[in-house]
C-alpha cells in the first residue's frame, strides 16, 4: 500500500510503498476513501523540514536547550548522532481520514463494511484505535466526512468557551477551521463576527452568516466590535489563526466586555498583557485538539472510555456531533473545498498548500471493492532483490522494532561482513520501511510470524515494547533462531519462568540481552583494573536518570514496567559483572515523599556469594549537571571510577582511560553477539546470568511496589 511521509530532516515529503500496518487488539482495519490535507498542521510540518538547522533551532527553543545539556553530559558526537537519527526518521501526514471497515475485534461495535472517519493518516490503509474513529451517517458523502476531524477541533474550542444563545463572538481567523466554527456558532444560536484578511474567506463567513472584519482593507477589529455590541464588548472570542505575533491575544482581550471569554484554538505569539486580563477578569483558555480524551494512552489506545454522566463531550463525541451536524445540514463543506487530487497524484497536492485560497485539499482514494483490492493489506514489501542483501553462507538477521534507539544504537554497527540482512519488523510499516532502505535490507513487514517462519533467518533482534519481550523471544527460540533481545528478557517471574523454559528446551540457540555497558571500554578497564585488587569489592553505582512523565510508555505496568524493570536492570548487571560473583540477597526501597511517588528514586543494595557489596542509586530528582551515570569501586586500597562512560580512572593506581565521547559498548556488544554465532563457544553473558540479573530486578521491583502500596501510592 502506499502512505505520505515527512522527513523532517531534508523536508521531503515521500509518497511511499509500505506494508499494511498491524491492526492489534482495539483497533479497527480500514480502507481509505478520502482523506482531508490540514493546511495548518502538515504546512509546518513540511515548512519545518525544509527549513535550515538554524531555523530549526529557532523554531524550537526548549529543544535546543536540551540538546546543549545533552552535549554536557553525552558529549557533541554522541548528541549530534541522535539529533540527525530523530529527524531523519519520516513521520506519517494527515489525521482526516474516510474509510470502510475492513477488519475489526469480534466485539467491536464496527462492523465490516461501515463507514467510518477516523484520525488515520493518509494512506491507502490505516489502523484506528476505536475512540478515535465514528460511524457516518447514511445521508452524509464521504466527502463531507472528511472534514469532520478539523470541525471538532473548532467544536472543541466553543465548548471550552461555553456560548449561550444570541451571544455575540468572534472567530478570529477564517481558515479551514475558522469556517466550521463559524458554522457551528451559528447553528448554536450565536452571533458571529469573523476577522480575517482574505476576501473570499471572509465572503465564506457572510455566505454563513456572520459579519466580518477585512484587515486588508485596514479595518479595526476593536472599533467594529465595539460598534457591533453597542460599546458593550463581545462576550467571547475564539482565535484560529496561525501567527507568532502577540498583537492577535490584545486584541482579543481589548474587544471582550468584562469576564469574557477567550480561547486559543490556533497557533499565535502568547506575550500576554497582564492589564488586559486583570482590569475585566477575562477567562483565556487553551484547546486541546478534538476533545478530552486526546493524548490519553488509557482512552485513545486502551479503549477507556469516559462515562458520559461525567465527561458529556469526549473526542469521539465531539465526532459524532459533527457527524449530526452535517447529516442535519447545518454544516456545509462544498464552499470550503478548492482542490481535489487522486491518491496518485497526492504530491501534487502538498504543493498546492502555499496557493493563494487554498483551503479544503481533498485526497480521492481508487474505489474499488476490498476483495479486489487485497494487494493493500500485503504486510510485507520488497525493499530490493534479497541477493543484494545475502551472501550464501552469511547469517540472516532480522529486526522486530525499528524505533529511534534501534535505527540509531544497533542497525549502524550491524558488520559490513558476514550478514544478511533479511527484514525489518514493525507495527504501522513506516519505520520498519525507513529502516529498512537506510540500513539495506532486503524486505520490510509488520508481520513478525514471517520472521520466525522465514528459514533464511538465522537470528532475530528484538526491540520492541517491554510486554511483548518474553513472547517474541519465546517464539523465536522455538522457531530454531538466535535471539538478540533489548532490556527487560522478563517483566515479571512467571514470564521468567518461561524464557527458562524455552531455553532448556532450545539449547542450541543463542540469547542474548542488552546489557551493552558491560561490555564498554571503560568497564572492561574497571575489571582489569580490579584483577590487582584481591578480595570483595564495594561497588556504587550513581544513576541521575532524570524525570521522565508519568503517562510516558516506559511508566506504564502493563507496556513499560516502570523504570526499574526497564532500566534499572542494566545497573544490577553491571553490579553483578563487577562483582563476578552469584547475587545472594536484593534489597530495594523507594524513596517517600512527592518525588519518589513513580519508583525512579530508588536504593538497590546487594550482596554476592563472594562477599562483595553493590548499592544502585537510581534517582530522577538530581541536576542534569551532574553525570548522567558515575560507578565507583572500592577495593584492595583502590578507589576506581568512570564518569558517564567518557573517562574513567584508577585512584591509587595508574590506570587512566578516556574516550572520544561516550561509549556504553553497543558496538562490543555485537561484536560478541556475531562471533558467538560464527564460531560457537561461550555466550557473551551466560544463561545462568541474564536469568539471575533478570529474577533480581523482578524482585527489586516488587519490592518497590510493596513499600509504595504501604506508603499509600
Amino acid at each position: 500500500m502506499k502512505q505520505i511521509l515527512q522527513n523532517l530532516g531534508n523536508g521531503e515529503t515521500i509518497l511511499a510503498e509500505v506494508p499494511c500496518p498491524r491492526r492489534g487488539k482495539g483497533k479497527v482495519l480500514c480502507q481509505t476513501t478520502r482523506t482531508l490535507v490540514s493546511l495548518g498542521t502538515e504546512k509546518m510540518l513540511i515548512d519545518f523540514g525544509k527549513s535550515g538547522w538554524i531555523a530549526k533551532a529557532r523554531s524550537q527553543p526548549d529543544q535546543v536547550k536540551k540538546v546543549l545539556q545533552k552535549i554536557k553530559t553525552d558529549g557533541l558526537k554522541t548528541t549530534v548522532e541522535t539529533v540527525r537519527a530523530k529527524l531523519d526518521t519520516p513521520i506519517p501526514l494527515g489525521y482526516c481520514n474516510v474509510g470502510r471497515v475492513v477488519e475489526a475485534d469480534a466485539n467491536s461495535f464496527y462492523q465490516e463494511g461501515d463507514r467510518v472517519i477516523s484520525n488515520g493518516s493518509h494512506a491507502e490503509m490505516v489502523a484506528v484505535p476505536e475512540n478515535l474513529m465514528a460511524k457516518i451517517p447514511a445521508n452524509v458523502t464521504d466527502e463531507q466526512a472528511a472534514f469532520v476531524v478539523v470541525g471538532a477541533i473548532g467544536l472543541q474550542g466553543i465548548r471550552l468557551l461555553q456560548p449561550t444563545l444570541g451571544e455575540r463572538i468572534v472567530v478570529s481567523g477564517l481558515g479551514l477551521i475558522g469556517l466550521l466554527t463559524v458554522q457551528m456558532l451559528k447553528a448554536q444560536g450565536c452571533q458571529v463576527l469573523g476577522i480575517d484578511f482574505d476576501s473570499k474567506k471572509l465572503d465564506l463567513a457572510r455566505s454563513f452568516g456572520a459579519e466580518t472584519v477585512n484587515l486588508a482593507d485596514g479595518q479595526d477589529p476593536v472599533a467594529v466590535a465595539e460598534d457591533w455590541t453597542a460599546g458593550q464588548g463581545v462576550d467571547g472570542v475564539i482565535v484560529t489563526a496561525a501567527t507568532k505575533s502577540n498583537e492577535l491575544i490584545h486584541q482579543a482581550a481589548t474587544m471582550c466586555r468584562k469576564r469574557g471569554r477567550i480561547v486559543l484554538v490556533g497557533v499565535i505569539g502568547l506575550n500576554l498583557q497582564r492589564a488586559d486580563f486583570y482590569e475585566k477578569e477575562l477567562s483565556f483558555q487553551v484547546s486541546c485538539s478534538y476533545g478530552p480524551g486526546r493524548y490519553e494512552s488509557n482512552y485513545e489506545q486502551k479503549g477507556m472510555d469516559y462515562p458520559i454522566s461525567f465527561v458529556r463531550w469526549t473526542e469521539q463525541r465531539n465526532f459524532e456531533a459533527v457527524l449530526m451536524l452535517l447529516s442535519e445540514g447545518k454544516i456545509k463543506t462544498d464552499k470550503l473545498l478548492t482542490h481535489r487530487f487522486s491518491f496518485d497524484q497526492a504530491l501534487e497536492g502538498y504543493g498546492a498548500i502555499s496557493n493563494p485560497g487554498a483551503m479544503g485539499i481533498l485526497l480521492e482514494y481508487p474505489d474499488v471493492p476490498f476483495e479486489e483490492s487485497r494487494h493493500l493489506a500485503e504486510r510485507r514489501v520488497k525493499i530490493q532483490p534479497s541477493e543484494l542483501a545475502s551472501v550464501s553462507g552469511d547469517l540472516g538477521v532480522a529486526f522486530i522494532g525499528a524505533g529511534g534507539f534501534t535505527t540509531r544504537m544497533l542497525m549502524p554497527l550491524l558488520p559490513e561482513q558476514g550478514i544478511s540482512r533479511r527484514s525489518v519488523v514493525s507495527s504501522t510499516g513506516a519505520s520498519s520501511t525507513h529502516a529498512a532502505k537506510k540500513f539495506g535490507f532486503a524486505e520490510s513487514s509488520t508481520d513478525a510470524l514471517s520472521v520466525m517462519q522465514n528459514p533464511a533467518v538465522d537470528a532475530v533482534f528484538i526491540t520492541t515494547p517491554h510486554n511483548t519481550h518474553c513472547g517474541l523471544v519465546c517464539d523465536a527460540l522455538a522457531a530454531g533462531k538466535h535471539v538478540f533481545v533489548e532490556k527487560p528478557l522478563a517483566m515479571d517471574l512467571e514470564e521468567l519462568d518461561r524464557v527458562s523454559e524455552a531455553l532448556q528446551s532450545h539449547p542450541n540457540q543463542c540469547l542474548m540481552v542488552g546489557f551493552n555497558r558491560r561490555f564498554s571500554p571503560h568497564s572492561v578497564a574497571l575489571k582489569k583494573w580490579l584483577a590487582a585488587c584481591p578480595g570483595a569489592r564495594s561497588i556504587i553505582i550513581t544513576v541521575n536518570a532524570g524525570a521522565i512523565p508519568a503517562d510516558h510508555w516506559t511508566q506504564d505496568p502493563e507496556i513499560g514496567g516502570g523504570r526499574i524493570i526497564g532500566e534499572a536492570c542494566h545497573f544490577i548487571d553491571l553490579a553483578r559483572f563487577f562483582a563476578d560473583s552469584p547475587i545472594t540477597s536484593v534489597y530495594a526501597q523507594p524513596m517517600a515523599g512527592g518525588e519518589g511517588r513513580l519508583a525512579d528514586c530508588v536504593a538497590i543494595q546487594m550482596t554476592f556469594e563472594n562477599g562483595s557489596l553493590a548499592t544502585v542509586h537510581y534517582l530522577a530528582n538530581g541536576s542534569k549537571d551532574f553525570p548522567k551515570e558515575r560507578i565507583e569501586i572500592f577495593a584492595g586500597g583502590r578507589v576506581l571510577s568512570c564518569d558517564n562512560f567518557r573517562a574513567s580512572q584508577e585512584i591509587g593506581g595508574k590506570g587512566k582511560l578516556k574516550t572520544r565521547g561516550q561509549d556504553k559498548g553497543h558496538a562490543k556488544e555485537l561484536t560478541a553477539f556475531f562471533e558467538t554465532l560464527k564460531n560457537g563457544g561461550e555466550w557473551p553473558i551466560a544463561a545462568e546470568q541474564l536469568i539471575e540479573v533478570s529474577k533480581a530486578t523482578i524482585d527489586a521491583a516488587n519490592q518497590i511496589q510493596q513499600s509504595l502500596n504501604a506508603f499509600g501510592r
